[in-house]
């Protein structure tokens, strides 16, 4: 990548995605490297599924780039990206009804018998668990590190509506796993 591009901030980034030619691809370059991880991240944690997240993560850097050209200003490229993939992560499961949302692949672990693995699973357990409107913004939080500024600003909700889910989910989780918590304590 030309070190160019990878010294300017978002905000130059964008601008220069809107001119025409080779700068402008090479914005978008510098761009999807520095966000697509977190963007895949993110999908892969919302949809569960590998291959569905990769889908909704190529079809977020589409619409990205196709919508680049609309007035803004991008002061906070990261989380209007996280919300281009929010969109799509909520289409993708409206279209595809999953009844197992996760593979197989991060619960079973028939080899290790570790108590930070068992521990680990049944966190992964737990969120599965929470309702769908607590989990999204839960794992934007705690997986993402999202500001609750940004969470609000993805969901469309008010700031102290995002602080309350955050803190129900994280209440649930708490209920769910303490059966399995007092059981490892003996």
């Amino acid at each position: 990548m030309d070190k160019e591009f990878e010294n300017l901030s978002d905000t130059e980034l964008f601008r220069v995605l809107n001119t025409d030619g080779a700068r402008s691809g090479k914005a978008f370059e510098e761009i999807y490297t520095r966000y697509s991880p977190r963007v895949f991240a993110y999908c892969r944690r919302f949809l569960g599924i590998k291959e569905e997240a990769e889908d909704v993560l190529q079809e977020t850097f589409i619409r990205f780039y196709n919508s680049r050209l609309q007035p803004r200003e991008m002061s906070n490229l990261a989380a209007f990206l996280l919300k281009i993939a929010r969109n799509q992560c909520v289409n993708a499961l409206r279209e595809h009804k999953h009844d197992a949302r996760y593979d197989d692949a991060i619960y079973v672990r028939h080899d290790e018998r570790d108590e930070t693995d068992e521990l680990l699973n049944l966190i992964k357990m737990a969120i599965e668990l929470l309702p769908d409107e607590y989990k999204e913004i839960f794992i934007m939080r705690e997986y993402n590190g999202l500001k609750y500024s940004d969470i609000a600003y993805i969901t469309n909700q008010a700031i102290n509506t995002v602080k309350v889910k955050i803190f129900r989910a994280r209440e649930k989780i708490r209920q769910i796993l303490q059966p399995y918590l007092s059981e490892i304590s003996k």
